[in-house]
């Protein structure tokens, strides 16, 4: 069972930035390579969608909403996945989950998300 912790949420103002993080605190190094690594958000009333992925290389894909302001990173060492988001706005408030998906397989793990509220 793969275990996925999203942290970092919280309430910040237009224009701020937050640094999401997810943890694979249970997976071996070995294990975290073989994953793509995903962010998704889910808006009240709204379908999930996805926010921002990073595969196994180094490739990585934006929605079209977050190109320019959210980046998706990730430490190996560390096993974590980042999402740094610049110049929020208030359509990004939403919950935010992390997802990791092998290429090979057809479904996704999924953290439990952690809230984004930009409000003034």
């Amino acid at each position: 069972q793969v275990q996925l912790v999203e942290s970092g949420g919280g309430l910040v103002q237009p224009g701020g930035s937050l640094r999401l993080s997810c943890a694979a605190p249970r997976m071996i190094l070995s294990e975290f390579w073989q994953y793509n690594k995903e962010w998704h958000r889910q808006a009240p009333g709204k379908p999930r969608e996805l926010v921002a992925a990073i595969t196994t290389g180094t490739s990585t894909n934006y929605a079209d909403s977050v190109k320019g302001r959210f980046t998706i990173s990730r430490d190996n060492s560390k096993k974590k996945v980042f999402l740094q988001m610049n110049n929020l706005e208030p359509e990004d408030t939403a919950v935010y989950y992390c997802a990791f998906q092998r290429p090979s397989e057809d479904y996704k793990h999924w953290g439990q998300g952690t809230q984004v509220t930009v409000s003034s």
